[in-house]
């Protein structure tokens, strides 16, 4: 008879472990971000990555650093995000916060929401992930509403339901 994983202990993250890191990950400096992630950190940003280059998964702290070092810089000069609200519950934080941005090709400023969520273990984030608004961003980084009045076959399923 096999014995059974050993349980997980699942240790709070003090508020203030949270906010430090919040504070450093709106800097987008790795060096001030690095204190706080755990050596296999998971990073995900939902969206399109054929539009978004920065969206996707990244998995230790060198995918990470390129994701702040080099891939959002190529797309954005300045950023700036101002959050909304935090809650913490265990080992988990969750932060709601509109993102600013000057593309970095022709200036023009981009501003969207979006919702953090981080696992911490240790007191460093060993999970984040982001969901944002990817369609605004998308509209906003290529300069047009996308159309979507264009015919699709059976738009209408039935009642409320609509094909996409």
């Amino acid at each position: 008879m096999g014995s059974a994983a050993p349980l997980e202990v699942i240790r709070a993250v003090p508020r203030e472990v949270a906010e430090a890191f919040y504070a450093a990950f709106v800097t987008h400096d790795a060096a001030k971000i690095e204190p706080f992630l755990h050596d296999d950190v998971e990073w995900t940003i939902t969206g399109p990555v054929e539009a978004l280059r920065y969206c996707g998964r990244r998995c230790g702290k060198a995918a990470v650093f390129d994701l702040f070092n080099r891939l959002m810089p190529q797309v954005f000069d300045k950023r700036r995000f101002d959050s909304e609200a935090m809650l913490i519950d265990g080992d988990r934080a969750a932060i709601l916060s509109k993102l600013t941005a000057t593309k970095r090709d022709d200036g023009r400023v981009v501003s969207y929401r979006l919702a953090q969520f981080a696992r911490f273990r240790d007191q460093k984030v060993i999970e984040c992930r982001a969901v944002i608004d990817s369609f605004d961003a998308v509209e906003q980084l290529i300069g047009h509403r996308i159309d979507l009045s264009q015919d699709v076959a059976s738009p209408v399923l039935s009642g409320d339901l609509v094909a996409v």
